[in-house]
């Protein structure tokens, strides 16, 4: 459907979607806008406190794969009522932790709240405006930044007043009361493919053997890190590999090329996007200092809220995949200006950071739906499952182990400080790891306390030439798409008709 032809009623549970994701993102800004505080008064160290960003990602995409698979069955209503009772847990558990422990597992239980929203948001709104996804999931996805924004305005405005963390955090409670009150009352429609006559056999089709070996092995690995197993590589290989068989043999295929191809990127998104986000102040506060890093999250989660709202002439100019192309190039050129750049200038650079990024995860979105409208609520939350995965799992626990081991490398190189600030070995997914003593950290002073912070800004910067890497083979895998569809005659999204069946 069009927007002039969407009744009131699914224009109100749109908004209600969008009123959701708002929700969910301004708990993941405040969360993160309030990690330095957390990782200072509980003495987490920096793979600490990457596992804890990391846990409020990867458990996402637990509840968007299971709900994916069964939310045609059980309803949309039942995924909202979960969603909510699960970030009203978190929020309480959080304001009442007391340690690392808590902390990790109040955020878990926030992602998998999460990827309730998610998995039921992004079909409801390809479903309402079938004839204009990816202008309406981009629409949709402002709600994002917008979260973030506001998230990390309130933190800011409050520890102006000098706010305990705990009554910052205890905001959350809004924007969650907010939603629960436009969602639940809503009335959710059937299904795109659904109402197609696609089968359920059908939408596993698109995702088949390997989509489903896949997300078996992140699914597996994520599940040994949550519980503390110590999972061989070849065990874990070997369950997704009988997931995938399984899959395969029930699905008779092998999973559309194409599906999969974008599920290998959803990684390298998700980190590119994600991941920095979630270090973004910590990484720039070096220079400019925490009050101005934090202004410049927002300002970069503005302007992605605004570039969202209006991406309905852009996507109609480029193309879905015209903008990924144009989206990735703008993203490695903007993290390498962050790498380079020093003082004021780190402002530009990440103005055109952000509009590298804005249109990456939403129009991924939007072309997963247009593409694969057979997979159903599977495929188009499937791709954001294993994006948050290997970013949880992976990406941010590596930002945090290199931040770790570069800060103990340069520092040993100065002994004197080294012997002071040098904490014990603790044990993370990598191995035994370095950490450092934060009040010895604290108690540095004058000459001392500059060479410690030249030597963690110089590592935190580092951070954004490893993140460049990560674009650059989105836009390979992007360049071989777009050449894809222009050997076909252009883009086209595919649409269903009676029955399943799908044409260009």
């Amino acid at each position: 459907m069009t927007d002039s032809t969407v009744s009131k009623d699914n224009k109100k549970l749109f908004w209600a979607c969008f009123v959701a994701l708002v929700a969910t993102s301004f708990v993941f800004g405040v969360r993160s806008t309030l990690i330095g505080s957390l990782g200072k008064e509980f003495d987490l160290s920096q793979t600490e406190i990457g596992q804890i960003l990391g846990v409020g990602l990867w458990p996402f995409a637990f509840s968007i794969i299971l709900f994916s698979l069964i939310i045609d069955k059980i309803g949309y209503k039942t995924a909202a009522f979960f969603a909510v009772g699960c970030h009203l847990v978190s929020i309480i558990w959080t304001l009442n932790a007391d340690g690392y422990s808590d902390l990790y597992w109040s955020t878990f239980i926030v992602a998998i709240g999460n990827g309730t929203v998610e998995a039921f948001i992004n079909p409801v709104t390809a479903t309402i405006f079938n004839k204009e996804k990816s202008k309406w999931l981009n629409i949709l996805h402002a709600a994002w930044p917008m979260g973030l924004a506001l998230g990390a305005l309130f933190t800011i405005l409050l520890s102006m007043g000098d706010v305990s963390w705990r009554i910052q955090f205890a905001m959350c409670l809004i924007p969650v009361v907010i939603y629960a009150i436009l969602v639940i009352p809503r009335k959710f429609p059937e299904q795109e493919r659904v109402a197609a006559g696609v089968t359920y056999r059908e939408m596993l089709q698109e995702v088949g053997g390997i989509g489903f070996f896949i997300m078996g092995w992140l699914v597996t690995v994520g599940v040994a890190q949550m519980t503390g197993v110590n999972l061989a590589w070849f065990v874990s290989l070997g369950i997704a590999a009988v997931v995938g068989v399984l899959a395969g043999i029930y699905t008779r295929s092998l999973g559309n090329w194409m599906f999969i191809l974008i599920l290998v990127t959803m990684g390298p998104l998700a980190t590119t996007e994600l991941g920095t986000d979630t270090w973004m102040q910590q990484l720039l506060e070096g220079d400019l200092g925490a009050q101005l890093a934090g202004w410049i999250f927002i300002m970069i989660s503005v302007i992605m809220t605004v570039l969202r709202f209006y991406a309905g002439p852009i996507v109609h100019k480029f193309s879905s995949i015209g903008l990924l192309v144009i989206s990735a190039a703008l993203a490695i050129l903007g993290l390498l200006c962050l790498w380079k750049a020093a003082g004021m200038v780190l402002i530009a650079a990440a103005i055109l950071y952000a509009f590298g990024k804005t249109f990456l995860w939403s129009t991924t979105l939007g072309l997963v739906s247009e593409q694969f409208p057979k997979g159903g609520a599977l495929t188009l939350n499937g791709v954001s499952a294993v994006g948050v995965l290997g970013m949880g799992i992976l990406g941010a626990p590596l930002m945090g182990y290199f931040l770790d081991k570069g800060v103990d490398t340069d520092l040993k190189e100065v002994p004197a400080i080294y012997e002071k600030v040098a904490g014990p070995e603790k044990d993370t997914m990598f191995g035994a790891l370095p950490s450092l003593d934060s009040a010895a950290v604290d108690a540095l002073e004058g000459e001392e306390k500059d060479t410690f912070e030249r030597v963690r800004n110089e590592n935190k910067k580092e951070a954004f030439l490893r993140q460049s890497v990560l674009p650059g083979f989105l836009l390979l895998c992007y360049l071989l798409l777009f050449f894809y569809f222009k050997a076909r005659g252009g883009y086209r999204p595919v649409e269903l008709e009676g029955g399943g069946t799908a044409g260009h």
